[in-house]
């Protein structure tokens, strides 16, 4: 029986480097617009973390009016459907 991938470092890193691949918003675009700083997933009233390790920086969208419900999305990342949520919400907090 094989290890689950949650328990690899180097796994978790290879998983890291394809999603964030995957932004929807880069930082590093020319552009990038200066307001998305404060509009990040992170900070949404609908984002929910992933449990353990990847939860730090990965969590899915549950806003139904946002093109990425269902996605796994990273915390920096975000989209025009963003709702600012009371606090950054972590794996610990929820």
């Amino acid at each position: 029986m094989a290890e689950h991938v949650g328990r690899s470092k180097k796994t978790l890193d290879g998983i890291h480097a394809r999603w964030i691949a995957r932004r929807h918003r880069n930082t590093d675009d020319l552009t990038y617009r200066d307001e998305w700083y404060d509009e990040q997933c992170g900070g949404c009233r609908f984002w929910f973390p992933l449990a353990g390790e990847m939860g730090s920086d990965y969590g899915a969208c549950a806003n139904g009016d946002s093109p990425f419900d269902g996605r796994v999305m990273f915390e920096h990342d975000g989209c025009a459907a963003f709702e600012e949520a009371d606090e950054w919400v972590t794996p610990e907090s929820m």
